[in-house]
């Protein structure tokens, strides 16, 4: 079998690829590696709106009680309320039945351990070597050893609670526009913003278990731009299938990637003396901007390879308390130990109300600069040709020379497909679009020979 987590869980179209039969396989496994020597485990259960979720929760939770464990189901909730409740409810390991931003026929499962975190690659490998070892070693209890299903009402109330603490003030006298992309976060986020004080608008917060996504949400922020701004709304939040990231619109309709919203929380969390280390945790991909913003308000950045992740690991590694992605993955590990959409949004309201500022102005802090990605078809086998190819490396070398350092070149494997991304960041657009056409057409050529 080849690997069968990705890097955000197992996730695939459910029914035929992600089956029940994995789901209860994953329930058992998972229960089995993440609670051993725990006397009667509890793992926490939670998903997102999309129909085959009663179907692998189902699953899921019958592998979870066969070796013995009790599960708590919190029923549709946020991917972060599930990191959170893990721990409020001293659970041993809480698992959510999502697949994010996908459309709606796939699904997926990831977990978290008992302090709310993603498993490493290893303990999901330790998962998946069980399932292949067909259960060998895992008990089979039989009577009152079989393990209960309880399900617990209170978890959407605890989260909403949980994500208004994290600010010490009120959202009153903002307007704010969310849409929810008819998943997890239709209740979570209304609630707390209303309970905060804001006059909330809302769109797509009317799930039926097939249109979670469908043109709407972080995905489609097209909608929110043309909402906001038709309401004369302070911000809008845009939210994922499962809440977990959170992009914003700023009172004129502009959008606001996840950069923007790094940079001017970094500020004013270190501004308000908050910010470990004066220091954020970005990835490879966001945009040089960013750093150029933060160099002006003597804020480092550390950088991690692509995925929310990696992120979390090197603030956890040098603890560091703000870091996240250009797609709206914004992890504040004061409060969370996963990206959570929700806090995100609320942190960026603060700022508005704490400042007295517009998010437009607020984000006028940084200026993007322009990015062209172009994909080059390449064999497996010569991903990394772009490292030992002399005439590539030359090239490269080139590019970075006529960029004069007001920009970068980044190349980087696909981990999925038979392609390399050829990113070019600078000044001048059509300039970057000549030049990362003409170093992919290059790759290509030099690769396919």
């Amino acid at each position: 079998m080849s690997r069968i987590f990705g890097t955000d869980g197992v996730r695939g179209i459910a029914n035929t690829e992600l089956t029940s039969q994995l789901a209860y396989n994953l329930g058992r496994s998972g229960a089995f590696v993440l609670t051993d020597g725990a006397h009667k485990p509890k793992i926490i259960v939670g998903m997102d709106t999309r129909v085959s979720g009663d179907m692998l929760e189902a699953a899921l939770v019958a592998g979870i009680l066969s070796v013995g464990a009790e599960a708590i189901c919190l029923g549709v909730v946020p991917t972060p309320a599930v990191a959170y409740l893990t721990r409020k409810y001293g659970a041993d390991a809480g698992v959510v039945i999502s697949a994010s931003h996908n459309p709606v026929e796939y699904n997926g499962i990831k977990f978290f351990d008992s302090k709310g975190f993603k498993l490493s690659d290893e303990l999901e490998d330790t998962i998946q070597a069980v399932i292949e070892n067909d259960f060998k070693g895992v008990p089979s209890p039989i009577a009152g050893d079989l393990g209960k299903k309880t399900v617990k009402c209170s978890g959407v109330e605890d989260y909403i609670e949980f994500a208004k603490s994290t600010i010490s003030g009120d959202l009153k006298g903002l307007k704010i526009a969310l849409d929810c992309a008819n998943g997890a976060s239709y209740i979570t986020s209304v609630r707390a913003a209303r309970e905060l004080g804001a006059e909330v608008l809302v769109i797509n917060n009317d799930p039926d278990g097939i249109n979670i996504n469908k043109d709407c949400g972080s995905t489609h922020i097209e909608h929110l731009m043309a909402f906001v701004k038709e309401n004369h709304c302070d911000l809008g939040l845009a939210f994922d299938g499962d809440a977990d990231r959170c992009l914003a619109v700023d009172e004129k309709g502009n959008f606001i990637n996840g950069d923007f919203m790094i940079a001017i929380c970094a500020k004013h969390l270190k501004d308000t003396g908050k910010l470990t280390k004066d220091t954020v945790v970005v990835t490879v991909m966001s945009n040089l901007g960013l750093d150029i913003a933060m160099n002006q308000e003597n804020i480092t950045t550390v950088k991690t390879i692509v995925g929310d992740r990696y992120v979390l690991e090197k603030m956890k590694e040098e603890g560091y308390s703000l870091g996240g992605e250009q797609s709206g993955h914004l992890i504040f590990l004061d409060f969370n130990t996963t990206g959570d959409g929700l806090v995100s949004g609320i942190q960026l309201a603060t700022v508005i109300k704490e400042t007295g500022k517009p998010l437009s102005e607020l984000a006028a802090m940084m200026t993007e600069l322009p990015q062209v990605l172009v994909n080059a078809t390449v064999p497996n086998d010569k991903k990394n040709i772009h490292e030992t190819d002399s005439e590539i490396i030359e090239e490269i070398k080139k590019i970075e020379e006529k960029l004069n350092g007001c920009g970068r070149v980044l190349i980087r494997p696909s981990g999925t497909e038979p392609l390399v991304r050829v990113m070019l960041e600078g000044k001048v657009q059509n300039e970057l679009n000549e030049m990362a056409h003409a170093l992919a057409k290059l790759i290509e050529e030099k690769a396919n020979r």
